[in-house]
């Protein structure tokens, strides 16, 4: 730990893995002690309000926490039932909070253990994609995808049946829709996806976890995927094999629409601060002085 002064304000930082986390031991007033909150949030793993807008997560990039994952974000392509980049996913990166990220860390190195890995399509989403998922399926004349997606569902009964909702567990940061993959070189298979008995995001009953008419081999696919994530913490959705979310949540009652964007995992408190900056300079005198600054290629203050 390490202090640091600036006039009557008295900073205190840990540096460690996580990033920085720092505890302020005197008063600041004006911006700069609403951004000193604000970081206060983000070390604790909170989300912090913006002032008169949407509140900002502590969400961290998966990547930083463990670059091994694999990740094919579906939503940030045209590969995706919508058939188009879907609102909300400027960058194709996966955005978890932090226990979910670690969690789904340890899933992998289990899993790693046995000649298979994780793939992630999907995580935390913001409000505006679901809201392009209802536009999507509301426009009957909108078939490019059926053959694909939804095959044997009618496009009027994506609602009905449970396959589109108007609002999303992912977007309170804590679900993803993850599968397996297998490694190379292990009795000399070959690499790549799992066979999981339908593909990712197909709505049919075919996709339902416990689905009797999928093969031996896919069923016990499923059951190795949901195990290695149950045990640290997971809970599936039967509707989707690929569908697990975190418990408990960090954000149970909150659905973020802040951009997926590594500025976003990695930097929310820069952000903040480079905002805050600009409205400070314009009332207060003398240097500006922040209680964090992030480390290169950490998630921030989270």
């Amino acid at each position: 730990m390490r202090r640091l002064g600036v006039g009557r304000i008295g900073i205190r930082c840990l540096l460690g893995a996580a990033g920085a986390a720092c505890l302020l031991l005197g008063t600041m007033g004006g911006a700069a002690g609403d951004v000193a909150g604000r970081a206060a949030g983000y070390a604790a793993g909170r989300a912090v309000p913006r002032t008169g807008g949407e509140p900002v997560p502590a969400f961290v990039a998966l990547r930083d926490v463990d670059p091994s994952v694999a990740e094919e974000m579906r939503y940030a392509t045209a590969h995706n039932f919508t058939g188009t980049r879907v609102d909300g996913y400027p960058e194709a990166v996966c955005l978890l909070t932090r226990p979910a990220a670690e969690a789904l860390s340890r899933a992998q190195r289990s899993l790693l253990a046995r000649g298979y890995g994780l793939k992630v399509y999907d995580c935390y989403r913001p409000r505006r994609a679901v809201a392009h998922f209802v536009r999507w399926a509301r426009d009957a004349s909108d078939q490019r995808t059926k053959a694909e997606f939804y095959p044997r569902v009618d496009k009027s009964r994506l609602f009905a049946e449970g396959y589109i909702a108007e609002r999303s567990g992912h977007s309170r940061g804590s679900t993803v829709d993850v599968t397996l993959v297998r490694l190379p070189g292990r009795a000399g298979r070959p690499g790549g996806e799992v066979d999981m008995g339908s593909p990712f995001d197909l709505f049919d009953p075919v996709s339902h976890t416990a689905d009797p008419t999928v093969g031996r081999e896919q069923h016990a696919h499923r059951t190795e995927l949901g195990a290695a994530l149950a045990a640290q913490g997971f809970v599936n959705l039967p509707e989707e094999w690929w569908h697990f979310t975190y418990r408990p949540e960090p954000y149970p009652d909150t659905y973020f629409d802040v951009p997926v964007a590594l500025r976003v995992g990695r930097s929310t408190v820069a952000v903040w601060q480079q905002q805050s900056a600009r409205s400070s300079r314009t009332r207060t005198s003398g240097r500006t002085t922040w209680p964090c600054t992030p480390a290169p290629r950490r998630a921030g203050c989270t």
